[in-house]
């Protein structure tokens, strides 16, 4: 009796308790991507929020740090460490790899024997010997910090010929390579992104973006008048909105594109740019085909972050969106959405990762939002690992674990199909490179299906062509005989005649 009356307790906890676990896995936002035809396919969540750190929540020496004000960059270090940029506060505040404590708070440095201190510092950057870049962006400085706080070196006023006179620096963004040279994103600098030398020289722009205007475009400001021209719009190229550095030292830079079709690329040390774009090309967030999505107008990309293995995740700003690809430039999931519900953002401003955890910092809330991936999304991430490795053999297991979970999955589709094409059996290879929608691919397993048919069946069909000819040959020869034949024996009858022409009588 007690124990049934245990297992109806426990019951009726769980009917009590049941909604508000559900309502706990409910997201506020949509979690889609979209298909081959660009319609929007809504998706299991790759992503969700896990937490939010804000400067409320901790102290520093048994001291409050007080709520950030307009955050504008967050940067991990190699070590660790995330530095967080508290604009509005006019500082620089240190975290530990949990992000639960406060290592450090830093609001200046000495400098010929005087304090310094920051003004509205934007951007954060960290070498990989753990020094630390501020872009100070109102004092018009970038200032470089030893680990142990110490003045490592300044860079100010940048002189060239390249620069037009009187230009005002004013860094937003900073980042550093393996060799130290110094990348910056500067207000108003159209030409591209600075460049600086290890001693603070600068050097020239990085990966200009080119400004495609059209023949009519052309056309009509060759026969408008000078007033007219002056009406029409400047094709002044974007400016970069934000900066990360991969393992080989290539550089993945954000730019607003209001076409919507490339909103980012990945620079080699030339500064070109060699991002692989994907089956759609369309690296813009959400697609906005002929000026026309079901959103209002293109996304808004202000930051980007590499992660591993060729994934880059992009944020959007105009909708609170993070869009994640491959090194491929295939659209793995999205997730985010503006609002004040948790895991919804307001002004969302920077986004960083550490391992498969993505932060996205939000300016107007004063918060870094925590996101951890679900099972959808790990495997996802693990499938893309293995196949950047080349492994797709290993990654079939996980693509078929993802058509479980989402069966409409193109991606999951062409990563079996690949794997089976590369094992040789382009028969099935077809079946999910069709079902992925994948023409490319799926051509050359036709290609190779076709000409296995025709190796193996090699035999039969040259004997059977063989046949067919030789049964031609003797089915004309039959033919034309029976014709011949046909000829002779219809023909009629000469009658005899006599010499002198009347006919000959016989007696």
């Amino acid at each position: 009796m007690n124990t049934i009356k245990r297992m109806l307790i426990i019951a009726l906890l769980l009917c009590v308790l049941a909604p508000s676990a559900l309502a706990d896995l409910d997201l506020p936002y949509d979690t889609y991507t979209y298909d081959y035809w660009g319609n929007v396919r809504f998706t299991p969540a790759a992503y969700a929020p896990v937490s939010s750190v804000s400067g409320t929540d901790l102290t520093y020496n048994g001291e409050p740090v007080g709520a950030f004000s307009s955050p504008q960059d967050i940067c991990r270090s190699p070590g660790g460490l995330f530095y967080l940029a508290d604009t509005g506060n006019n500082r620089i505040v240190v975290l530990n790899e949990a992000m639960d404590t406060v290592i450090n708070i830093i609001d200046g440095f000495e400098l010929d024997g005087r304090r310094q201190t920051f003004d509205a510092p934007t951007g954060v950057g960290v070498s990989l010997p753990g020094a630390l870049y501020i872009a100070d962006s109102q004092n018009r400085r970038i200032v470089a910090l030893n680990p142990d706080g110490t003045l490592f070196k300044v860079v100010s006023n940048p002189q060239s010929e390249v620069l037009e006179e009187g230009y005002v620096f004013t860094p937003l963004k900073v980042c550093v390579d393996y060799a130290g040279r110094i990348y910056c994103i500067a207000q108003k600098m159209f030409e591209g992104i600075m460049v600086f030398d290890t001693d603070g020289r600068f050097t020239g722009f990085f990966g200009t973006i080119e400004v495609k205007i059209s023949l009519w475009e052309k056309f009509w400001r060759r026969i408008a008048s000078k007033e007219e021209r002056s009406k029409q719009k400047l094709f002044i190229p974007t400016e970069f909105t934000g900066i990360d550095i991969d393992d080989d030292g290539f550089v993945y830079a954000s730019n607003i594109d209001t076409d919507g079709v490339q909103a980012v690329k990945r620079l080699n040390p030339r500064g070109e740019d060699v991002i692989k774009k994907g089956p759609e090309e369309n690296l813009g967030g959400d697609l906005w085909i002929g000026g026309y999505t079901q959103y209002s107008g293109p996304s808004k990309i202000v930051d980007v972050v590499y992660r591993s293995d060729g994934i880059y995740s992009l944020l959007d700003s105009l909708r609170g969106r993070v869009f994640t690809y491959d090194h491929e430039g295939n659209l793995l999931y999205i997730f985010g959405g503006l609002g004040t519900q948790r895991g919804t953002f307001t002004t969302p401003a920077a986004i960083e990762a550490v391992g498969e955890t993505i932060l996205v910092l939000d300016a107007y809330r004063a918060a870094i939002l925590v996101f951890g991936e679900t099972e959808y999304g790990a495997l996802i991430n693990e499938a893309v690992a293995l196949r950047y490795d080349g492994d797709e053999t290993k990654a079939v297991a996980k693509w078929e674990a993802v058509l479980r979970l989402d069966e409409n999955n193109e991606l999951a589709n062409v990563g079996i199909g690949k794997a089976y094409l590369a094992a040789g059996d382009n028969e099935q290879a077809m079946l999910y490179l069709k079902r992925g929608m994948n023409k490319s691919y799926y051509s050359v397993a036709f290609k190779r299906y076709r000409n296995a048919i025709l190796r193996d069946n090699l035999g039969i069909i040259l004997t059977v062509v063989i046949a067919l000819i030789i049964g031609l040959v003797v089915l004309f020869q039959i033919r034309r005989r029976r014709r011949a034949a046909g000829k002779g024996g219809n023909r009629p009858k000469r009658p005899k005649y006599g010499h002198d022409g009347g006919k000959a009588v016989s007696t």
